[in-house]
């Protein structure tokens, strides 16, 4: 790593990927950085390889050429244990589905990722009394974070109670697949401004996916799929 990587959150060089089978496929990613706290915008079709690209950056996958770097880490020679690992100290994902444990209450699903990292746990100091602040802060009461089920929420609630997971802690890069997409915009506009708001608060580094050009604005930067990556195909045999 050079003295100018030092400020960058993210770094994928000369990044290649390819899943064999029956509908094979490889991405290419020659260069993309983000820098520390930055809020980046990822716009791309779906089938553009997006979830793929997502997957290699939170070590969900590993490349087979190439160099990953995560807040000046390199994940993309670690084994899968220690990926998984590094994901959940370093990185808090909102998963277009939220992906929350249904029975559980929505205060035990924001503190299950410190059940697996010692030193984000340990960041977050008292993580009962982090979590509660989060929540106020992302506009959600007590009542229904103390007491309620994840699968009594409305879509909303459940959208902030995910949020509210992937931000305990600090990990230092928060990734977002396509939260917004059932909002209307108004809704919208106001989830961005407590997503934006939090992340700031923590130091965190924002990348968020979607299809809706309309939220380029309110970020720092916008990028295409096709700008930055190379997908191709092959028949089945």
């Amino acid at each position: 790593m050079n003295d100018a990587d030092t400020n960058l959150a993210l770094v994928l060089d000369q990044v290649a990927f390819h899943w064999a089978g029956r509908d094979a496929f490889g991405l290419r990613v020659p260069d993309f950085r983000i820098a520390q706290g930055e809020r980046v915008l990822l716009l791309g079709e779906s089938g553009s390889g997006k979830s793929t690209l997502l997957s290699l950056i939170c070590g969900i996958n590993a490349p087979q050429d190439g160099s990953i770097r995560v807040d000046g880490t390199e994940i993309s020679v670690m084994r899968p244990a220690a990926r998984d690992r590094f994901r959940a100290e370093s990185i808090g994902i909102v998963f277009q589905q939220f992906n929350l444990l249904p029975y559980a209450s929505p205060i035990d699903n924001i503190l299950l990722p410190l059940r697996f990292a010692p030193t984000r746990r340990a960041r977050a100091g008292d993580a009962r009394a982090a979590a509660l602040d989060l929540t106020d802060a992302l506009g959600l009461s007590r009542d229904i974070i103390l007491s309620s089920t994840a699968d009594r929420l409305s879509v909303g609630q459940q959208q902030r109670v995910a949020v509210a997971r992937a931000l305990i802690g600090a990990p230092s890069l928060i990734v977002a697949d396509e939260p917004t997409s059932a909002l209307d915009a108004g809704a919208q506009a106001s989830f961005l401004d407590l997503l934006f708001a939090q992340c700031a608060a923590a130091g965190s580094t924002l990348l968020m996916v979607s299809h809706d050009e309309r939220l380029a604005p309110r970020f720092d930067r916008s990028v295409r799929m096709e700008d930055i990556a190379v997908l191709t195909r092959e028949a089945a045999a």
